[in-house]
């Protein structure tokens, strides 16, 4: 299973923080972001930062995640 975990305002427009994806082999985080943008799209426009098992990525980090892997998606944030 890959735990795929929703931050800030992207968490509130999917209405969860957390939902678990099936495993598959070869499968990369932009699979896995194509696969619930198309169904969440308000919330995927708000996505900023992508993180897989705490290290952040980008569109050119296309390795294939291991069963069991973390994807995070969250919008920018600022403090004060």
């Amino acid at each position: 299973m890959i735990q795929v975990l929703f931050f800030g305002p992207v968490a509130e427009r999917i209405g969860a923080r957390q939902i678990e994806m099936d495993f598959r082999q070869g499968l990369r985080w932009q699979d896995i972001y194509g696969e619930l943008r198309a169904h969440h799209q308000e919330a995927f426009a708000l996505v900023s930062i992508v993180a897989v098992n705490g290290k952040r990525v980008d569109e050119q980090d296309d390795t294939p995640l291991a069963d069991g892997a973390e994807v995070v998606f969250m919008s920018a944030f600022s403090g004060g």
